[in-house]
């Protein structure tokens, strides 16, 4: 996106005419405090929070080697650079949920486009009835060509183990972070879940995931309606959401549902396309706003302040876009509907109508960016020595009329909750979500025991959030340069 790459312009050049005023004796770098200088220099460059954080204050530069030097594991040192829990915060809840560091780049960058090792299950974890500890799981739905595609797992299963050891929320991560193992499936009998003997031996491989999941037509009276099922924002799959589109308008949709209840979110400038593909009557007109920690906003304020605009656009490299000039839209939303997908919503509802149906969303109004250890904490010139990276929050983002306030999740205009004994086939028009989208598109009222039967669980988490890079937020490409002397 243009304004992007004038921000990589400007601040690469700031890298080369800026002299850092920190006193270079001091914060002279021991090889083995490398990383941990990268942490900390990179999170007092951009982290959202940083005037927030002591540990990352401009003037912490003094005695910054000893600090350092008290942490042998990088890990360590940047979940203790990131904003703490508050009172006002339920159970000591973090203001920051969502930042991420990890030890091979190359995983990043392959999960935040789409590429995971993965097993193919994308499953919820929720509480058994009457428990605090014990989980069941959900299929939610089975990614194609995976090594699930081919063995006998579909959505809608249930399981409460794994190699016959009962799920709890305190070994839950290990047990499903093996590259293997097996699920201990059961059945729900209306009041408990019993094992029905079956048993899911599953293998992790490296597996690209198209995020467009079901583009297709429901007739429905006067209504074709479109309905589109998009399970990830990875820029390297606009061509075919471009191609989707392109599908929906040649067949002359009248209505749109988008499908973006398992979506955990991703590329800010796919969210960007999307909206101008649903809309397409409002190009370069402003999308969303990014707001980034003082240093850097000032610093955008005073050299180029558009680059903080996202703007609806017409065009995606050179490359038209297929535009719908949709008025209003519906769209389909869970407990886990985030970053980006949430971006979609706020930003189109200045413009649009929005009818949001399902659950409640997460509520990340919050972005990142991929920071290296190099001279302009971009890719160019990483240090060779190791390859941590860091995916921090940098940035809140609101919509056109300012609103980003929706930390608590977006509320959905019809509540209509996912129940495990109901969960439909996705696609089909009886399916409860899509089910009530078509009934309020063509006001024929669904009956209540089409969609409201089943048994609701507490949700705990989800193979997205567990993932955590693919329940991200970010920028493409991240502005480059050193920020510390402005």
């Amino acid at each position: 996106m243009k304004t992007i790459l004038k921000s990589v312009l400007l601040l690469f050049i700031l890298a080369f005419s800026l002299q850092s005023c920190e006193d270079q004796d001091d914060v002279a770098v021991s090889g083995d405090l490398q990383v941990n200088n990268f942490i900390w220099e990179g999170l007092n460059d951009y982290y959202l929070w940083q005037a927030d954080v002591p540990n990352l204050a401009d003037d912490r530069e003094e005695g910054l080697n000893s600090f350092l030097k008290g942490y042998s594991k990088p890990e360590d040192l940047f979940q203790d650079l990131l904003n703490k829990p508050i009172s006002k915060f339920p159970k000591g809840q973090a203001i920051d949920r969502f930042s991420w560091i990890v030890d091979d780049y190359t995983v990043l960058e392959q999960e935040l486009q789409g590429t995971s090792k993965n097993d193919g299950v994308d499953f919820r974890l929720s509480y058994k009835p009457n428990s605090n500890t014990d989980l069941v799981g959900y299929v939610r739905y089975i990614i194609p060509n995976s090594d699930a595609s081919k063995k006998d797992i579909k959505r809608g299963d249930l399981f409460t183990a794994v190699n016959g050891t009962q799920l709890t929320v305190s070994n839950y991560q290990s047990l499903l972070a093996a590259d293997s193992y097996t699920l201990n499936m059961v059945t729900y009998n209306g009041s408990a879940f019993e094992s029905n003997g079956k048993t899911v031996a599953l293998v992790k491989t490296t597996l690209d995931e198209n995020p467009v999941f079901i583009n297709k037509v429901i007739t429905s009276g006067s209504h074709k309606i479109g309905y589109l099922m998009y399970n990830g924002f990875y820029a390297y799959y606009d061509a075919q959401l471009n191609a989707a589109f392109a599908e929906l308008k040649a067949q002359g949709i009248t209505d749109l549902v988008l499908d973006l209840r398992y979506n955990g979110g991703g590329s800010i400038q796919t969210a960007t396309r999307l909206a101008s593909m649903i809309t397409g009557q409002f190009t370069d007109k402003i999308f969303a706003k990014q707001k980034w920690n003082a240093k850097v906003n000032a610093y955008f304020a005073d050299k180029d302040a558009e680059s903080l605009n996202n703007r609806f656009v017409n065009n995606m490299d050179g490359v038209a876009i297929n535009s719908l000039n949709l008025n209003k839209i519906y769209i389909l939303t869970t407990s886990g509907t985030a970053s980006a997908s949430e971006l979609v919503i706020n930003g189109l509802v200045p413009y649009i109508s929005v009818i949001q149906i399902g659950e409640t969303t997460v509520g990340k109004n919050v972005g990142s960016i991929t920071i290296y250890d190099s001279p302009t904490l971009g890719k160019a010139n990483v240090n060779p020595n190791h390859k941590y990276a860091m995916q921090p929050l940098v940035l809140k983002i609101v919509n056109a009329a300012d609103f980003g306030e929706y930390t608590d999740g977006l509320k959905p205009t019809y509540e209509q909750l996912e129940r495990v004994s109901n969960l439909g086939v996705l696609g089909d028009t009886s399916e409860p979500l899509l089910n009530v989208a078509i009934s309020q598109i063509t006001g024929v009222t669904t009956k209540k025991s089409q969609t409201d039967k089943g048994v609701v669980l507490k949700t705990f988490t989800d193979v997205k959030a567990m993932n955590g890079f693919r329940n991200q937020m970010y920028i493409d490409k991240a502005p480059e340069g050193l920020l510390r002397s402005l």
